[in-house]
């Protein structure tokens, strides 16, 4: 039947009626509701339509009758329609709070629509007397890590409640890569405080406050919800912008050459010392070999100066003998020729004697 209604509008759509009628009716929850469509006996070959518009949601035809003469009764859930003599019904059994919305009675001749009546149903519930629910901005700038406290604030008035239950308070945060609010905190069915007013007795304020320690990964505007009664009523708000400090690209830039020359100087003073050391340490060392090379050959001149000293010089003595023949008995004296040698023994250390 929907897909049949949407055809008609396409195909045309005529002005409102000059007896148009648009009312509006309210009623308690549970009480039942009757409206009535006026259908004239020469309409011939003519369709009525009971249609309801509800908030958030496509059109929904109730029920539809194609002649006078012929009874047709359809029921959708609590709701029905009925083909009566001289009017067509929508009876609501038991009214609920979503059948608040708006009913069209339409009339569809020649492939031509048009509005007879509309009325705008609203169901109430029971009245919890919440006159307003406020809550606070914030004034000073946030950074990551510190504390924050949101407070929302309701307001009742005890007069003109006929509800007894009590309300339950939510806290929701809408952020803008988000496409619906996120529950993250609730209250139960307790305030933090509440107070009567001064002035009026019946006038009465609960404060709600919600405290936690922000990250940059908690910005987007906070709501807190009061549920009671079959209702739920939103505050206004708070935006929490979170300041995350930004380090400059020009400074960071400068930042990182700073951090290299230091570096960079630290380096070259550190080779230099080094080379220096080895330089020092080559000096050193060709000192130390010069000397004990020096040491080395003067103990080695000693020890041989030593050796030349104590060596002993010998002469051998020869004696020389001349004899002739023994028949020679006139003989002269044996010549003798003698070499004294002088034989020293030098020790070191010690003069001559």
């Amino acid at each position: 039947m929907l897909t049949i209604f949407y055809i008609l509008l396409l195909i045309k759509t005529g002005r409102c009626s000059d007896h148009q009628i648009f009312d509006t009716k309210n009623v308690a929850v549970g009480q039942n509701v009757t409206l009535n469509c006026f259908r004239d006996r020469l309409w011939h070959s003519t369709n009525l339509f009971w249609i309801r518009l509800a908030s958030q949601s496509f059109p929904e035809v109730l029920g539809s009758t194609i002649s006078h003469d012929v009874p047709t009764i359809r029921k959708i859930h609590n709701i029905t329609t009925k083909q009566e003599p001289g009017t067509f019904v929508l009876h609501i059994n038991g009214a609920q709070l979503n059948d608040t919305a708006v009913y069209y009675c339409i009339k569809e001749s020649q492939q031509t629509m048009t509005f007879l009546k509309g009325t705008f149903l609203r169901v109430k519930g029971p009245d919890p007397g919440i006159t307003g629910v406020t809550q606070d901005s914030l004034s000073n700038p946030v950074h990551p890590g510190d504390p924050v406290t949101l407070q929302c604030s309701v307001l009742s008035n005890s007069e003109n409640r006929t509800c007894t239950e009590d309300h339950s308070v939510y806290w929701y945060r809408a952020k803008p890569d988000e496409s619906h609010p996120s529950l993250i905190y609730s209250h139960g069915n307790n305030g933090n405080y509440c107070e009567r007013s001064p002035e009026a007795a019946s006038q009465q304020k609960c404060v709600y406050s919600f405290s936690r320690n922000v990250s940059s990964s908690d910005t987007g505007t906070y709501y807190c919800a009061v549920a009671t009664c079959g209702e739920i009523l939103f505050g206004n708000g708070t935006k929490l912008d979170i300041e995350v400090p930004v380090v400059r690209h020009w400074d960071l830039t400068n930042t990182v050459v700073i951090l290299l020359c230091v570096a960079l100087s630290i380096s070259l003073i550190v080779i230099a010392f080094l080379i220096y050391t080895i330089k020092e340490k080559h000096k050193t060392s060709a000192a130390a070999s010069l000397q004990t090379n020096t040491e080395t050959a003067g103990a080695e001149q000693q020890i041989q100066q030593r050796h030349e000293d104590s060596l002993t010089y010998g002469a051998p003595t020869f004696t020389k003998r001349n004899t002739r023949k023994a028949e020679r008995r006139n003989t002269r004296a044996t010549e003798t020729m003698c070499i004294y040698s002088d034989v020293r023994a030098f020790e070191y250390g010690k003069s001559d004697a």
